[in-house]
């Protein structure tokens, strides 16, 4: 089964090449797919009808307990055989359909596949959590071919809205399915069925599965959405409608019928749904005049009736569902290809500008006669014989209220099946007195349009007066006609077997276990049944012969009341209204707002939960040491302090002490990893900070705003308090062991190293590290993009390339005009003065700090040793790739602060992105390295060396892993340094980009950039 799925999955993928090779004749080598499920479910036939069809399971997930299982037995047998076989002849259907200029065939192939591996995978899937995932491949599979036609606003509003219903109906399936699964302690569905749960959880899991089944099948009230989806082209609609998606649905009730049939609210809900929906459809089927919208309201009913059929949970009626289902696939499949040659030939689906089709198209006339036959119920024909049985089977419900109400149901919905019926097939194909010109009818919300798809050479010509000729007919190829005549065939060569189909279709029926075994058959005698069918075909032949009547009578009857289609449509633009106005309010363009609204929910729903149900310990220790006293009071008093400011300096500068503060935290609780990596961080940061503020205001605000200097404070204050109360929550929640509690004799065991945290991120959690140091080149990347907007450079900024004339951070010197000659002439003049730094003559002389230089000259190369040191030592002490790139990326910062941006050039002459890509490269290199010596990804290799004059080396792979970190974070600071210090020194020279003035550009000079 998972070999079939991989087969539809490949023919979707190779679909759009296929189609530019070979064409139209590419939908002949795609048919294969789904024509290989259909023979692969026949060659199972005797296993499936003993109860021992396949089971496949692979484990997915073990640690969640989810596995890809897959088991074939009656129903899904029945389930495959029609998504297959249907779905093989749609598709040789397509090469013939479509025109050999139309557009966007393979992606239309690749998607139509992929739609029928979904339904293939959802049928057959064993596991309740696989089987929803396959549902909603379903979904999004047919939006995309209702919307195929995306330049026509009619097929895309039709995609949207039933992507949007069934999607719904999708999320509350999901939580039926949770509410099953964890009730029953298993998702696997044949066990769920052969055991169901009971209680409330069953209770609202059989509303939430029906809700989804009543989406995907088109069920009152969410009917409407089948009849929209009628702008797809017609080899979509036949599919759509005999086979794939709205049968998900009916699978669903068959699936869990035997579960929870004799449920009460499963078995009103059925009626109510099923008898409501095949009445509905039945009579809005007969006031349309579009071909496909007949069949598509049709089928609305029809969906209805095998609902209600399979729903109801005895043996008899489930026995006709199946039947009914298996018949609805040909008959309806055969009809919706018929209109598809109609329209092919002739240019119209509206009945009424139809006249003599049938002369000129005797055999997909015949076709259509024997598709029609079968829907309205006409012996010998599937339809006939399910349909049998299943009045059969309601005469015989046990409870009588309910068997009225369905049995009356039932028999009226079947005259109108027959009126609609025979409506369709003499709008196809009579001779007409007269045909109705197309200004009469221009008017109609609902005008007939071809799918516009034709094959080649076909040509139409509509009459347009009253008493003109009928229409044009052209002959199209016979590949049209023959899928459809395939399927009508078919339909009356199972009905004359059926005791073969009951044969094989009483294996689900057994599992209802309630009621008396139904059958199937041709003829049963002169029986009540028989003669309730005479009625019902006499009734629906009054019907038809009165059909203009009864156009009439519809057209005056005005329902005032609840129109489902019009609630959706009011209920979407409510809906856009609201998010409007929901948008409007909160996306202001105030970064504080949408914090402190994340920040507002974050205590509401977290500190609420905490109030009502958190285990709050007995015992809470304040302090261990009383210096915790004195740094969590500077914390306190620097985020309070930071609430108040107004200036973006100061506040960053108390934002610094309270990280300081932290950092002494950690130290005093035994993590000097942890305080040196907290401190390192606190000063880049710090850093990068003020680069940016210098192309900002110093002030947040203009106006003092006191208020919100207060509302700051609380809502922090609250923030805060809600986390220490997740800390002292968490510890007391926990039910199993901590994944750490190992971690200490596995760091020297597995990672050859003393020092826990840093073999933590380099062996035991190295996964979490990929992430993390990729999240880091993602970040120096998106700090470049917001500085280079146009393009990046990578230009490298070096000492012999500055202008003479030209000074950095020479700022404005009201002074400048007086010592102008001076300065000029201590440039020109030769000097013996020391150079501290390589680039210092560079800069301004009034910028320039000859103390501050000369401890840059005496610290970088030691602060650039000590990081080497932390990063070799990083295995066993304090240290590792991540503070030793941060030790780094502090020493290019003090050369940048010292010298300018030639100075960070002679520091570090190489590009920031060769570190990033190297680092990452390194370390995702050391990972697969374990595979190569057959082990697993980056698992970590120990290997002890005696070396001359270094004696005993205690090697670790990690380490190379760690240096991997540690280029990328050298890299990043790097980055930020180029982009936000270097270039934008650059542009202030330049006069390019002048600093920030807290006015936001117009519309229209926003447009300019």
């Amino acid at each position: 089964m998972l070999l079939l799925l991989l087969v539809h999955l490949a023919a979707a993928l190779v679909a759009p090449t296929l189609v530019r090779l070979w064409g139209r004749k590419a939908f002949w080598v795609l048919a294969a797919a789904p024509a290989s499920a259909a023979v692969w479910a026949l060659s199972w036939t005797s296993q499936v009808q003993r109860g021992d069809g396949p089971v496949q399971s692979v484990e997915w997930i073990p640690a969640l307990g989810l596995e890809l299982t897959f088991r074939l037995d009656t129903l899904a047998w029945l389930m495959t055989l029609v998504v297959g076989g249907v779905g093989a002849l749609v598709l040789v259907y397509c090469a013939a359909y479509f025109s050999v200029s139309a557009q966007g065939l393979g992606r239309f192939g690749g998607v139509f596949v992929a739609f029928a591996g979904a339904m293939l995978g959802l049928v057959t899937s064993d596991d309740m959590i696989l089987m929803f995932i396959f549902w909603e491949l379903t979904t999004v599979t047919s939006y995309l071919l209702i919307g195929h036609y995306s330049d026509r606003k009619a097929s895309r509003r039709a995609a949207m809205q039933a992507i949007v219903i069934t999607t719904a109906g999708g999320l509350a399936m999901l939580v039926g399915v949770v509410l099953l699964g964890e009730a029953a302690g298993t998702y696997r569905l044949s066990e769920v069925v052969a055991h169901p749960p009971g209680g409330a959880a069953a209770t609202a899991a059989i509303a939430c599965l029906l809700a989804g089944a009543a989406t995907k099948s088109a069920l009152l009230p969410f009917h409407f959405w089948l009849p929209a989806a009628m702008a797809a082209p017609t080899p979509v609609s036949a599919y759509l409608h005999a086979a794939a998606m709205v049968k998900a649905g009916v699978y669903l009730v068959a699936r869990f019928a035997p579960a929870f049939s004799q449920h009460e609210l499963w078995r009103w809900i059925i009626v109510v749904l099923g008898c409501g929906t095949l009445l509905l459809g039945g009579y809005r089927a007969l006031r349309q005049h579009d071909l496909k919208l007949v069949l598509a309201f049709g089928t609305v009913s029809q969906l209805g009736l095998i609902t209600l059929l399979v729903g109801l949970g005895t043996r008899a009626t489930a026995l006709a569902g199946l039947a009914m289902l298996g018949a609805h696939a040909m008959f309806k499949a055969t009809l919706f290809l018929v209109v598809g040659v109609i329209d092919a030939a002739t240019g119209t689906r509206d009945l009424r500008r139809l006249s003599g089709v049938g002369r000129e198209l005797k055999l997909t006339a015949l076709a259509g006669a024997l598709g029609t036959a079968s829907m309205i119920g006409l012996p010998p024909f599937a339809g006939y014989v399910a349909k049998e049985a299943g009045l059969e089977a309601i005469e015989h419900l046990e409870d009588n209220a309910v068997g009225l109400i369905v049995l009356v149901s039932v028999a009226i919905g079947s005259v109108l099946t027959v009126a609609y019926g025979l409506r369709l097939w003499w709008g196809a194909f009579a001779t007409k007195k007269a045909v109705v010109p197309e200004s009469a009818i221009a008017h109609e919300a609902v005008a007939t349009q071809a799918d516009g798809a034709r094959s080649p050479g076909s040509t139409s010509r509509v009459a347009t007066q009253p008493d003109a000729e009928p229409a044009a007919i052209s002959h199209p190829s016979l590949l049209l006609v023959w899928p459809a005549m395939i399927l009508g065939v078919l339909g009356l060569a199972v009905a004359l077997l059926p005791q073969l189909g009951e044969h094989l279709l009483d294996p689900y029926a057994d599992t209802l276990g309630l009621g008396e075994p139904g059958h199937l058959a041709l003829w049963a005698g002169f029986t009540p049944t028989f003669a309730l069918t005479l009625v019902i075909l006499g009734a629906g032949a009054a019907l038809f012969a009165v059909r203009e009547r009864i156009e009439t009578l519809q057209a005056r009857l005005t329902y005032r009341g609840p129109d489902a289609d019009r609630i959706y449509r009011r209920f979407m633009r409510r809906l856009d209204d609201v998010a409007a106005d929901v948008t409007a309010a909160t996306q202001r363009g105030s970064l504080p707002l949408y914090v402190g609204l994340v920040l507002v929910v974050f205590v509401v729903g977290v500190g609420a939960s905490l109030l009502v149900g958190g285990a709050w310990p007995d015992d809470v220790r304040v302090f261990d040491h009383p210096a915790q006293l004195v740094f969590a009071g500077a914390t306190i008093a620097s985020a309070v302090l930071v609430a108040r400011a107004r200036r973006r300096l100061k506040a960053v500068i108390l934002l610094g002490i309270g990280g300081y503060a932290v950092a002494g935290l950690f130290l005093l609780q035994g993590a000097p990893d942890l305080a040196l990596t907290q401190v390192l961080t606190e000063t880049v940061t710090l850093v990068v900070f003020v680069l940016v503020l210098r192309r900002i205001p110093p002030y947040f605000s203009d106006r003092p705003l006191v208020a919100s200097r207060w509302l700051r404070l609380a809502i922090g204050l609250a923030v805060g308090l809600t986390v220490a109360g997740i800390a002292l929550v968490a510890p007391s929640a926990r039910i199993h062991a901590p994944v750490t509690e190992h971690f200490a004799e596995e760091a020297v065991g597995w990672g050859g190293g003393k020092n826990i945290v840093n073999v933590t991120l380099v062996d035991i959690r190295a996964w979490d590290t990929m992430g993390e140091i990729s999240v880091l080149l993602v970040a120096a990347t998106g700090v470049a993009s917001l500085v280079f907007l146009s393009r990046r450079t990578g230009q490298i900024f070096r000492a012999r390339d500055a202008a003479p004339e030209r000074a950095v951070w020479a700022g404005a010197d009201p002074m400048a005009a007086l010592r102008r000659g001076t300065d000029q002439a201590r440039i020109d003049a030769p000097t013996t003065n020391r150079e501290w730094l390589r680039a210092g003559s560079t800069l301004a002389p009034q910028r320039r700090s000859v103390i501050f230089e000369v401890v840059v000259r005496l610290l970088f190369h030691t602060m650039v040793v000590y990081s080497v040191f932390l990063l070799f030592s990083g295995h066993n002490q304090p240290g590792g790739g991540f503070a030793a790139g941060l030790v780094t990326g502090i020493a290019l910062t003090v050369r940048y602060l010292a010298g300018g941006r030639y100075e960070l050039g002679e520091a570090a002459p190489v590009q920031p992105g060769v570190l990033l890509g190297t680092g990452l490269f390194l370390s995702a290199g050391v990972g697969l390295g374990g595979l190569l010596v057959g082990g697993s990804v980056l698992r970590s290799w120990i290997v002890d060396l005696h070396l001359p004059l270094l004696g005993d080396v205690h090697l670790v792979t990690s380490l190379f892993f760690d240096i991997g970190v540690y280029l990328v974070v050298v890299g990043l600071v790097l980055d930020i340094l180029r982009s936000l210090g270097a270039e934008l020194d650059r542009r202030a020279e330049i006069g390019e980009d002048p600093p920030f003035d807290g006015t936001l550009p117009s519309l229209e000079e926003g447009a300019s950039r």
